[in-house]
């Protein structure tokens, strides 16, 4: 008997496709963990209450002889910052509550075109400003391994759901380390494509230079097969590109099946594994590029100084745009009206509403940009940021002359305990230390499973980078060491998570075959 939770999205693929079992006995199975597990966790906003019904649909062009998807009737979790119009969008922000769309974000629409099932919206920190899901206006999600840890962030919902079982797949979006963050503090995969790659229409906007949405997932392959879904160029984004990209699932594959790395330099970049880093991170790092080695990787260190500065150039140009995109919340046109006063003005309208609306983590950010954009200090900051981010670049292309792929710890720490940092806005920025270059820069980043600290048994991730556009060198990277890891462990590493709930819950569950 196998519990249908427990496969991945390409093994259920394949079970589909075969007419082993169906979307509807998946789609029940996963509705059912997450009727058992997530009062706990807490990964979900909202449910899809016609999620079995989708289901119902793919099985029937199925049996009808249609031609479908890899992914057809496979279930999928989704961010709650990108646009569904059957489900409310909430950005976890108390000013858009109950707010449904008019219309779907570019990659849900891939993904119903692609006969996916959406399972419901995942809780994430508000409008995706967090290192800990803890600043979501609807409570924290719970980390699956430990439920008095965070699952990361801003993203966290997305992340914990894909660990505990609750779905193969997710959507994330990443801003400076929003998907790979998570994925190092769970043991899942997550991936941040090259800026433009995929398409952003429809996800509401934090810092329109850097967001980028991505996969989430228990494998790369699985990762994979999803970015094949979602990215291409899509008219509705002006800065999507226009590139015709190869298949990711088949360069997932090739690095599984070879679990060669050799001729592959791999780039250590100095400043990203420095002080400050868990002994547990250093160490399963320093295995993870040993095992790199044995398999034929030439290991050299690569050096970025200007990385030094992108913490504090990150949170100058992230707060200055998040201020000009937020101001569209204005109490007038959609989302949340508090009325103070009657025959108040709009502006009081406007001020009563944010104040009620916004929870404190947006307002220091708001506050912070507009500052940085005002008049006087634009140059100083924005501006001067601008020029960081520039130097950073350089940096990046410096490094990509002496390796193909370059690697640090995807977070410095494992989780951390609920409430830990939550009133210590400095340290919860740091969080995102190893994963915001990349975003500056427009590059692609994967994080993925490296092993567990010895100090605490928690997962650690890796983060691996490649040059912009070149997104399949990640998954054959990645893929590789992850066959070469679990080849090691003998097992995959988010096996050894805790399982939430009891033997019985599965029993009772429709899902098992």
């Amino acid at each position: 008997m196998t519990d249908l939770t427990r496969l991945t999205a390409a093994a259920l693929s394949e079970k589909l496709q075969a007419g082993d079992i169906s979307s509807v006995e998946v789609t029940r199975a996963h509705l059912n963990r997450i009727a058992a597990v997530d009062g706990d966790l807490h990964a979900f906003l909202h449910v899809s209450s016609a999620a079995l019904e989708t289901a119902a649909a793919v099985d029937a062009k199925r049996a009808a002889g249609q031609t479908l998807s890899a992914l057809a009737g496979v279930p999928i979790a989704i961010k709650d910052v990108l646009c569904t119009y059957d489900m409310p969008s909430t950005a976890g922000s108390k000013i858009l509550e109950g707010w449904v769309p008019p219309y779907d974000a570019t990659v849900v629409r891939k993904l119903r075109e692609a006969d996916l099932v959406p399972l419901g919206k995942t809780n994430m920190d508000e409008f995706a400003m967090g290192s800990s899901t803890e600043h979501s206006a609807y409570g924290p999600t719970r980390n699956p391994w430990d439920l008095e840890r965070i699952p990361g962030g801003s993203g966290g919902g997305s992340a914990a759901a894909v660990a505990a079982y609750e779905t193969p797949l997710a959507l994330g979006s990443d801003t400076g380390g929003s998907i790979r963050q998570p994925a190092a503090v769970t043991g899942s995969v997550g991936v941040k494509p090259t800026y433009g790659g995929v398409s952003r229409y429809g996800a509401i906007a934090l810092a329109s230079s850097l967001d980028q949405v991505g996969p989430v997932s228990r494998t790369v392959l699985d990762a994979a097969l999803l970015h094949d879904v979602i990215g291409g160029h899509d008219p509705r984004d002006s800065t999507s590109l226009r590139d015709t990209w190869p298949s990711f699932a088949h360069a997932a594959r090739a690095g599984k099946e070879s679990r060669s790395l050799a001729g592959v330099r791999v780039g250590v970049v100095k400043e990203l594994n420095g002080d400050g880093f868990q002994a547990g991170v250093h160490s399963t790092f320093a295995e993870a590029l040993e095992l790199m080695a044995a398999a034929g990787a030439e290991i050299v260190e690569v050096s970025a100084p200007n990385f030094e500065y992108a913490v504090a150039a990150y949170y100058l140009i992230l707060p200055a745009e998040a201020s000009s995109n937020l101001a569209k919340f204005d109490s007038v046109r959609f989302g949340m009206r508090v009325n103070p006063l009657r025959g108040g003005t709009v502006e009081d309208v406007m001020a009563a509403t944010r104040e009620a609306g916004f929870g404190p983590e947006v307002k220091r950010r708001i506050i912070l940009g507009t500052y940085a954009l005002s008049a006087g200090y634009y140059d100083a900051y924005y501006g001067s940021a601008q020029k960081v981010r520039t130097l950073i670049q350089r940096d990046f292309d410096a490094a990509f002359q002496q390796a193909d792929v370059l690697v640090s710890p995807a977070a410095p720490t494992t989780a951390f305990k609920l409430g830990e940092k939550l009133n210590d806005p400095l340290a919860m920025y740091l969080n995102d230390i190893t994963t915001i270059p990349a975003n500056l820069a427009g590059i692609p980043g994967m994080g993925l499973p490296m092993g567990i600290a010895p100090e605490d048994g928690l997962p650690t991730g890796m983060q691996i980078m490649a040059p912009a556009r070149q997104d399949a060198r990640l998954y054959t990277v990645g893929a590789a060491l992850e066959a070469l890891l679990e080849d090691k462990w003998g097992h995959t590493l988010i096996s050894r998570a805790p399982d939430l709930a009891l033997a019985e819950d599965f029993a009772a569950t429709e899902g098992v075959v």
